[in-house]
């Protein structure tokens, strides 16, 4: 196996490549049994959730289809706004929908709480959260992710889809930013 060079802007890997299959596998078959016999919506949260949602449906054995939603909390810094801003709404109704709402990183939670409410008013059969990681030490709204990846600690990660500044999505691990790259 070939080790994976660490790009000079990272400090740490925190979750490797191998780790990240692994456990999205295991996502893939929890969502597989517990939604047996339905057809789930899954709904990404542009644009970080695309890496882990492609890789998360491609473990899942059950009919399903996609849509996806592009939110704003951020802007170009390391520290949400509050304030979320719909970018890209859905573009299908999901009434009486089972919706599996996709996201790479459940942080202070203020935009999965804000678009779970946004959505309940459509009338979904259900609405469960899917995130590739959980950072609860950040947490300010009462959110809680059904299907977890990963809890991790309060650093600025990057990587599989996540990112600072729109780079650093495409490497294949998730890493620790080094501060002096954002401070």
């Amino acid at each position: 196996m070939e080790k994976t060079n660490l790009h000079p802007d990272i400090s740490e890997i925190l979750l490797s490549q191998e780790q990240l299959e692994q456990r999205v596998a295991q996502l893939g078959a929890e969502i597989t049994r517990d939604f047996a016999g339905r057809a789930p919506l899954f709904v990404g949260v542009l644009k970080g959730c695309f890496v882990f949602m492609a890789d998360l449906m491609r473990h899942v054995d059950l009919p399903c289809s996609i849509d996806f939603m592009a939110v704003s909390s951020y802007g170009s810094g390391t520290k949400t706004t509050g304030a979320v801003k719909i970018i890209k709404d859905l573009n299908q109704d999901i009434e009486g929908k089972d919706i599996i709402l996709v996201e790479d990183i459940l942080d202070s939670g203020v935009t999965l709480h804000y678009l779970t409410e946004y959505l309940s008013v459509r009338k979904p059969a259900t609405i469960t959260i899917a995130t590739l990681m959980d950072k609860p030490a950040r947490r300010k709204a009462p959110v809680f992710a059904r299907y977890a990846g990963f809890e991790i600690p309060d650093a600025f990660v990057v990587g599989y889809g996540l990112d600072y500044d729109e780079r650093y999505r495409n490497l294949p691990y998730i890493g620790v930013l080094k501060e002096s790259v954002y401070s």
